[in-house]
């Protein structure tokens, strides 16, 4: 039974997506929910697999192709795989019933239904081994061939998309350069970032935070926690957040959002955490962190990035968001300038933690400390509050008593 394979349902932000990787070819065996394509959006790759076990009869979208929602990309034989192998002991008997119908009078030997897969599929007859009644090509000869010979079936259909987005290498002598088609992924945060900076009056301001305190409680605490908490551990990303969603009900114009010439003012806090994949940046988003304990935090994000790295994260888990947070410091940069994540008015940069020289009492004192920074867009948020803002921040990590006594 032919089944049409369809690209997924995508939610009314996504107009379109991208066919990214066929993970099976036609006529190669296919179980049952085995991943067979990836599509990808402007946000995330979305998998689909298989109906049932089968094979893949036709490849209609090739790699690299544009497809809409729930467009058919692609024809799959429910049990294909299985039928061919068991019916070459009656291929014979078959033969002698089909061939005779599909002899012509100008000496064509291929029976209809053998004639329709050929057709379908763009093979050459005269390529297929005939078993049948006077050399006769019967739909039994057909499938043995497409089983046999996978890379036959649509290459014509696959072939044009491959050749868009196959790498290009160029060798001049001993310089090499290699010219790969940008994905759409990584085209969507390029466009993104770009009209970011085009459409905002951003600005960044600095701080720098004395780290010790979160250090030292974070050593003292880190194995109860972990045990306490089923094998969570204590990061530092969780004393951020916590600190960034009181210091966000403190400053309501950071967790606003503009629409047109409306400004929105959010009464939740739902903290985007930036995560690196190799598909590109991704940003999910936690939900109602007031609400959250540090363990909360830390779990869901490990579980966002075990997913963002498998490429498991889903448009449910990115969309909306009102404030940013993103760590350049675990790839070791000192101090950077974020970019704002539209329609948000605000992102906060974190960095290396590094031992500095700094003057305490009058005294010199080496400090693990971290530079901060706070983009956020001048038309919604006033110098003074961003700074207030930062500071903020920097008062209640210096101190972390603070954040459980609300003061």
């Amino acid at each position: 039974m032919s089944i049409d394979i369809k690209a997924p349902t995508f939610p009314e932000s996504v107009a379109d997506g991208t066919v990214a990787t066929w993970h099976k070819q036609p006529g190669e065996a296919c179980a049952a929910d085995e991943l067979i394509v990836d599509i990808e959006t402007d946000k995330v790759v979305l998998e689909v697999v298989a109906p049932a076990d089968g094979v893949i009869k036709e490849i209609i979208k090739g790699e690299g192709e544009t497809v809409l929602s729930d467009e058919v990309i692609a024809v799959f034989e429910e049990g294909a795989a299985g039928t061919a192998a068991a019916s070459a002991p009656a291929a014979t008997a078959s033969a002698a019933v089909e061939a005779p119908a599909g002899e012509t009078g100008d000496g064509d030997k291929v029976g209809p239904a053998a004639r329709k897969l050929i057709d379908e599929n763009n093979l050459d007859a005269s390529q297929i081994p005939a078993t049948g009644k006077n050399g006769g090509i019967t739909k039994e000869d057909v499938l043995n061939y497409l089983k046999n010979k996978p890379a036959a079936a649509p290459a014509a259909a696959a072939a044009p998309a491959a050749k868009a987005v196959a790498p290009v290498s160029i060798d001049f002598g001993a310089r090499t350069e290699k010219r790969v088609p940008m994905t759409r992924l990584r085209a969507t945060i390029a466009k993104r970032l770009v009209e970011a900076q085009q459409n905002a009056a951003m600005l960044t301001t600095y701080n720098e935070v004395n780290m010790k305190p979160v250090m030292d409680l974070r050593k003292q605490y880190k194995d109860l926690f972990e045990k306490t908490h089923n094998g969570v551990r204590l990061g530092f990303m969780s004393f951020f957040v916590k600190a960034a969603t009181e210091a966000l009900k403190r400053f309501p114009a950071v967790n606003a959002s503009i629409d047109g010439n409306d400004m929105v003012y959010h009464g939740y806090q739902d903290i985007g955490v930036a995560v690196s994949t190799d598909r590109g940046l991704m940003v999910p988003v936690l939900r109602d962190t007031d609400a959250m304990s540090l363990a909360d935090v830390e779990s869901t994000i490990a579980d966002f990035g075990k997913r963002g790295r498998d490429g498991k994260l889903g448009m449910e888990d990115m969309q909306g968001g009102t404030f940013t947070i993103t760590n350049g410091g675990v790839f070791g940069s000192l101090m950077s300038t974020p970019i704002l994540n539209p329609p948000q008015t605000a992102i906060l940069g974190m960095h290396k933690i590094q031992e500095r020289p700094m003057a305490v009492n009058g005294q010199v004192v080496i400090l693990p400390m971290m530079y901060l920074a706070l983009s956020y867009d001048h038309r919604m948020i006033d110098g003074k509050e961003a700074v207030q803002f930062l500071v903020t921040i920097k008062d209640l990590l210096e101190d972390p008593a603070r954040m459980l006594l609300d003061i």
